[in-house]
């Protein structure tokens, strides 16, 4: 299914822009950084168009798929979690060419700080749109009566939390992105360059919590899958505890 996605639903927070930047929150109000952070707003606006793709799965399938060409880590998030999930959709979602576009133009024009500002926003609103498709998925689920008022959905990607990222290869052969003018380079990149793709995994909300105590997670610097845990579980901000199996 292809999924149609506004501009404005995935323009993300001015905040988290200037947090992309490395800006001090108590710099955001100077003068010169609010034009530089609105003009690449507004290139962004022009340039963006979103849209996703989703396919749903049983587990075997979904099995495979995560196997890609091996290389998982032995013991991992997303291999923990989707046996007992009640739902497994594939997504793409893709900002679309013009957003790279005028990025790359920013930077051969030496505009470099309207260029890195205007990277900022499309990263931020790539995964703004991530978010959005996942939403339509748990929405979705609940409205087929798939997904009870308790469950909840959220999505994983292949190079985190364990799911090597070749498996990328097999997430675009099952779901074919191609459709929404999404291409995979030899070397595992998505064209594309700000699109996201993974896994939508849903089931009751108890499936989801998990202690960051996998080898992996030494070396992630974001820790943004336990940060999307404690928003589904209206948590404080703290170590999500819970257990892996």
């Amino acid at each position: 299914m292809v999924l149609q996605l506004s501009v404005a639903e995935v323009v993300p927070d001015g905040a988290a822009v200037l947090a992309a930047l490395d800006v001090p929150a108590d710099q955001g109000g100077r003068p010169h950084l609010e034009a530089l952070v609105g003009a690449a707003f507004a290139a962004f606006e022009e340039a963006a168009a979103p849209v996703g793709m989703v396919a749903d799965l049983s587990r075997d399938e979904f099995a495979g798929v995560y196997a890609g060409a091996g290389g998982n880590a032995p013991d991992s998030v997303v291999a923990d979690i989707f046996p007992r999930a009640e739902a497994i959709s594939l997504f793409v979602v893709t900002l679309g060419p013009g957003v790279g576009d005028a990025i790359a133009r920013r930077f051969a024009e030496r505009d470099y700080a309207l260029a890195a500002a205007l990277d900022a926003v499309a990263s931020e609103a790539a995964d703004r749109a991530a978010e959005v498709v996942e939403r339509r998925v748990e929405e979705s689920l609940r409205d087929q009566g798939r997904l009870g008022h308790d469950g909840a959905a959220l999505r994983y990607s292949p190079g985190y939390c364990g799911w090597h990222v070749s498996g990328q290869a097999a997430l675009f052969r099952h779901l074919g992105p191609g459709r929404i003018g999404v291409q995979l380079t030899e070397a595992g990149f998505m064209v594309p360059e700000k699109s996201v793709s993974g896994v939508i995994l849903a089931g009751p909300r108890e499936i989801h919590p998990f202690t960051p105590s996998y080898p992996f997670c030494a070396a992630c610097a974001t820790r943004a899958c336990l940060a999307r845990v404690r928003t589904l579980l209206g948590q404080e901000a703290r170590a999500v505890g819970g257990s892996r199996s």
